[in-house]
């Protein structure tokens, strides 16, 4: 049976940004005062979830890494990944033009119109210099 109207759940929050500062204070809050992740949170006006997850940074940061990826390694992490992706994608654009090369080359090899033209010429050696 479908629910009446007064019993629908609440429209989602929109969502907010909170400055390192702020995440770093709530998360002294609960680890130096000793305060309850849900309490805090509800102190301000804020997702358990959320904290939880600034106060499992701030305990890494506080270890040097024992406990979990320290700020700077995060940074590193993503640093790292964006570079790894700009890498895939040039190997990706130069697998595609070896293809295109290879393409060219048979098809200057069995077109005798073409074959001794620079251009053809070119591609060979092209092709040929990278099989060395």
């Amino acid at each position: 049976m479908s629910r009446p109207m007064a019993d629908s759940p609440k429209p989602p929050r929109k969502r907010r940004r909170f400055d390192a500062e702020f995440k770093e204070q709530a998360a002294r809050l609960v680890l130096d005062e000793g305060k309850s992740v849900g309490a805090v949170a509800r102190d301000l006006d804020l997702t358990e979830t959320a904290l939880r997850e600034w106060v499992k940074r701030a305990q890494a940061d506080r270890t040097k890494g024992r406990t979990g990826l320290t700020t700077a390694e995060r940074e590193e992490l993503v640093r790292l990944r964006r570079a790894l992706r700009i890498a895939e994608e040039e190997r990706d654009i130069l697998k595609n033009e070896s293809r295109a090369l290879e393409q060219l080359d048979l098809w200057a090899r069995n077109s005798r119109a073409y074959a001794y033209t620079p251009e053809a010429v070119a591609v060979r050696f092209l092709v040929t210099s990278r099989a060395r």
